[in-house]
């Protein structure tokens, strides 16, 4: 059942990862369309793409989790007997989950602490930008999770899009 739930949100997480990169694709082109020909750029679309940026980046990173897209130190790992690999990769996808854990304590403070300071001429909060930071966190720790029962299980996590 996670698997099938991480699975769909993977997949969803990287669509809206690449509905965000054309979204950000389609602003920069604007403000340079503002800038360059109609000598009145957007004040707007730089800290939209900036934000944009922050969002496509984050979640995609967490799909990466899931989908061992990352880079990793595994590598050397393939040289080792399968049961110190099984172990190892047990404590990577720990101390990968652990850092997801931080990623959303520390985003939760940190958007709570700019939440009532505006972001200059998109007029949203600055907590905005801390958001990403926790659900990127969250799923995260959720594909770690599903990582550690799969190597357990002696099962291999199949990437969403296969």
């Amino acid at each position: 059942m996670l698997t099938s739930f991480n699975r769909t949100v993977a997949r969803y997480g990287m669509c809206l990862a690449v509905a965000g990169l054309f979204l950000i694709i389609a602003t920069i082109a604007y403000q340079v369309f503002g800038r360059y020909v109609l000598n009145n750029p957007p004040t707007w679309a730089e800290g939209l793409a900036l934000v944009l940026v922050l969002w496509v980046t984050l979640i995609a990173a967490a799909v990466g989790v899931r989908d061992a897209g990352h880079i990793g130190m595994e590598s050397l790992l393939v040289l080792a007997p399968t049961r110190i690999r099984e172990r190892a990769e047990i404590v990577i996808h720990t101390l990968v989950g652990l850092f997801g854990l931080a990623m959303v304590y520390n985003g939760t403070i940190l958007g709570l602490s700019v939440m009532d300071y505006k972001i200059p001429n998109l007029g949203l909060s600055e907590g905005v930008r801390y958001i990403p930071f926790v659900i990127s966190g969250a799923l995260i720790v959720l594909f770690s999770i599903e990582h550690i029962i799969a190597l357990v299980r002696g099962k291999e996590v199949v990437p969403a899009w296969h």
